[in-house]
């Protein structure tokens, strides 16, 4: 939480005045944020996994949901702090080299608007449980058929979502 805060007050500006963390936070988002950068492709870069992770994460609950660090009356501005915090993870994940993740993350962030249009947030942690796994850990073929079917909207895609995301215990011995 220390280093999300002071990455967001570096940045200056809207943002870093908006910084007001909430007390407590969910354990989804530390879990999510841990899996991806406890997986082998974030190797070395934990933390900029992780911390990469909660700017997206954060910039989705500006968008979609109740955020943890970022505080702001005006809708529109959350909105548009909620894209800052977009670009913000993604360059950062991009600075890394790790061009197939930030292609996991471009998937996640549109597939959960979709989630959320469709006014289906089962679906969205779907997303971001199966992403998250897949950011870090790599994706594997049964993720692919998971985020069409997302795409499609299918019925099935939430529990294909759930299915893909293989625990990283797992993966090492399927692998």
């Amino acid at each position: 939480m220390k280093a999300m805060i002071e990455a967001l007050s570096a940045q200056g500006g809207i943002l870093a005045e908006s910084v007001r963390p909430l007390d407590g936070h969910p354990v989804d988002a530390a879990q999510l944020s841990q899996t991806a950068a406890s997986g082998p492709r974030a190797a070395g870069h934990q933390d900029d996994y992780e911390l990469m992770l909660e700017m997206i994460l954060e910039g989705s609950r500006l968008h979609y949901g109740i955020p943890r660090f970022v505080r702001t009356e005006d809708p529109d501005l959350a909105l548009l702090l909620g894209d800052e915090l977009y670009a913000l993870g993604l360059a950062r994940l991009a600075a890394l080299g790790d061009l197939e993740a930030v292609s996991e993350l471009a998937d996640v962030i549109s597939l959960v608007a979709q989630a959320h249009a469709a006014s289906d947030p089962g679906l969205a942690d779907a997303i971001w449980q199966a992403g998250a796994s897949a950011i870090g850990w790599g994706a594997s073929r049964d993720y692919a058929v998971a985020k069409a079917l997302a795409r499609d909207q299918d019925p099935g895609a939430q529990a294909a979502l759930r299915h893909a995301t293989v625990p990283p215990l797992r993966r090492a011995a399927v692998s």
